[in-house]
């Protein structure tokens, strides 16, 4: 009983192994219940796991509103919200990246499931080194700080709207020049062993639906060096921002298939990440300007989900009545 009430990284260990086991058991339920075949997720059924895991990364506010306080809980909020609003950009990328390796609509939940683990433990090693240097170096903050600041602006006057050559990207390259890669997929397998001419014996091949895991990877570890920073501006609560941002990207694959065909729609959301971004960063300058201890976080919550629904209000309306910009679905384009 003594291990379970010892702090790890501030927070007793017992809450650390509740979380990880609701996130194991969700795991589980997903590919050895409701996902033991392989099968196309239509909308129906995105929409509804989607609402199950906002459900659930919402509900967990309230524990931690239990367990801590209420200013932990609205921490948590705005990282939850925050986290699953850049999210999705990445989803864009996504969609992108199983458009290139024409990656069937029925295989896309396999590779996201594996995803999913990755971005586990990689947010999980970020997070654990940005909260020690944070620790030891809370000058650290003001850097992520202007990153951010800097980040939103440079978002919020950019032009370049153009999709990625993923064909020219170094990893990728990288990947094919290390590998032997099948030209064309084998069901939903990863590897497969395959006679080599030059070799000439059986060899292990990795397939296209490999390299679309690990651009994934890749996409997702970029896209953390923005969230995480801006997460750590919210807190620096090691707990809050592992929980909130696991949460958040759990819910990942089945808000991709729900959004991946009407991303169009949300064309100007892009506008308010940027100022979004602009706000998180601003404000430890705010609170040192106001001489507050830390900028209020019911305020920033507010804040938050003010900015986000404008700017999902002005992208419905501005899109609602055309269909400028082509959906993109999992079939290949070229």
């Amino acid at each position: 009983m003594e291990f379970l009430l010892a702090l790890f990284m501030g927070t007793p260990v017992w809450m650390w192994l509740l979380f990880v086991g609701i996130v194991l058991g969700l795991l589980i339920l997903d590919l050895g219940v409701f996902n033991t075949e392989d099968h196309e997720i239509g909308v129906a059924e995105s929409l509804k796991m989607s609402a199950f895991y906002i459900t659930l990364g919402l509900a967990f506010s309230g524990f931690v509103w239990w367990q801590i306080d209420a200013t932990a809980s609205a921490q948590y909020l705005t990282a939850f919200v925050v986290e699953k609003t850049l999210a999705l950009d990445n989803i864009f990328v996504i969609a992108l990246i199983f458009s290139f390796f024409a990656i069937p609509r029925k295989y896309q939940h396999r590779v996201l499931f594996w995803g999913i683990l990755g971005v586990i433990v990689l947010r999980g090693i970020m997070i654990g080194l940005g909260a020690t240097i944070v620790a030891q170096y809370h000058w650290v903050l003001y850097i992520f700080a202007v990153f951010l600041v800097l980040t939103g602006i440079k978002m919020l006057f950019s032009g370049d709207d153009h999709a990625p050559d993923l064909s020219k990207n170094p990893i990728l390259r990288f990947a094919k020049k290390r590998m032997r890669v099948t030209e064309d997929l084998h069901g939903n397998a990863f590897f497969v062993r395959l006679h080599d001419s030059k070799a000439g014996k059986m060899v292990r091949f990795a397939t296209p639906l490999f390299l679309a895991l690990v651009m994934i990877e890749f996409a997702d570890l970029i896209f953390a060096v923005d969230s995480v920073p801006a997460v750590f501006t919210i807190t620096t609560d090691p707990f809050i921002v592992y929980t909130s941002n696991i949460f958040a990207i759990l819910g990942l694959r089945a808000l991709f298939f729900a959004l991946s065909a009407i991303l169009h729609r949300f064309a100007y959301l892009k506008y308010a990440l940027s100022i979004l971004l602009v706000f998180i960063g601003s404000k430890i300058f705010i609170a040192d300007a106001m001489g507050w201890e830390k900028f209020p976080p019911a305020w920033s919550l507010g804040i938050t989900f003010a900015i986000l629904g404008a700017g999902i209000a002005v992208s419905l309306w501005k899109t609602g009545g055309g269909d400028d910009g082509a959906a993109i679905s999992g079939e290949k384009q070229h």
